[in-house]
């Protein structure tokens, strides 16, 4: 899945498959994780938030199961 980058002090980029409600989160250390069941509203308020680190911590990591990636 594509990765857009965004401007956040913790995540380097976001990407999101509608498809299968999958976001993906790049954090700046180069680890990925996918979090699914994500909706597209929350995907759309994620890259919104005026921070999307905290929005992140608060909306979608407490809320979905997460995968980490290899490389």
């Amino acid at each position: 899945m594509d990765r857009n980058p965004v401007n956040s002090t913790s995540i380097a980029a976001v990407g999101y498959d509608a498809e299968s409600k999958t976001l993906a989160i790049e954090f700046h250390s180069g680890k990925v994780y996918h979090y699914q069941g994500v909706e597209p509203e929350k995907h759309r308020a994620l890259l919104a938030a005026p921070s999307i680190g905290k929005h992140f911590g608060t909306q979608i990591k407490p809320y979905h199961t997460c995968v980490p990636q290899e490389g």
